[in-house]
């Protein structure tokens, strides 16, 4: 999992509300220069929404998001998730992530639930919901009983304030839904996605 957020530092976390917009969402977000896509599993549209991207767009790198419990993280094993990601971590969902192959990124918003986390062997998470607990001030305060942690950081941030999670060592990337509004995905503005998506990726350069 580090690897992959390293090599991508800012992915688009991603609702889907109609299976027809999955495959034009993930190529103008592949095509603005982000193929990480989180997609969450907050509608129905979501699971064929990603296998409608996993068979027709495979230069895109899918994963599910709000992935809240054993069965849905089985489902998101069987239908070729590269990477899944939780908003929290409960000891069931660690437990059947541990015993995965498939890459898993634990949600925690306080130094408890970090503890937790490398108690099952995890040292990469999910900070979430980033500004709502205490932001990049946070996430330097556990700079030091957390060297060897890493976060991507997810909640509250855009492009007023990406680089300042960005610059932060412990902090590999980012989740946003600015990219990805709601009101762009209903309306079929595929290529205002793609350029917020190269704006990003811009701003991410600029930044590094």
């Amino acid at each position: 999992m580090n690897k992959l957020l390293t090599a991508h530092p800012i992915i688009p976390v991603v609702v889907i509300e109609r299976i027809e917009d999955a495959v034009p969402l993930a190529e103008a977000l592949v095509a603005g220069g982000l193929p990480v896509l989180e997609v969450t599993l907050r509608t129905d549209a979501a699971i064929p929404g990603i296998k409608q991207i996993i068979k027709h767009v495979p230069e895109a790198i899918v994963g599910s998001g709000t992935v809240n419990n054993v069965s849905q993280f089985s489902v998101s094993e069987e239908i070729g998730c590269q990477f899944i990601v939780s908003p929290g971590s409960t000891d069931e969902l660690l437990h059947a992530a541990r015993a995965s192959s498939t890459p898993f990124l634990p949600g925690v918003s306080s130094a408890s639930e970090v503890m937790r986390g490398l108690d099952y062997g995890f040292d990469c998470f999910k900070f979430f919901p980033a500004e709502a607990v205490g932001g990049t001030t946070l996430l330097k305060s556990f700079q030091g009983p957390f060297s060897n942690v890493r976060f991507c950081a997810t909640g509250g941030i855009g492009l007023h304030n990406v680089s300042d999670y960005l610059a932060l060592k412990n902090v590999l990337s980012v989740g946003g839904s600015w990219i990805t509004a709601a009101e762009l995905v209903r309306e079929k503005r595929w290529q205002e996605i793609e350029l917020l998506a190269r704006e990003a990726v811009k701003t991410c350069e600029s930044s590094s």
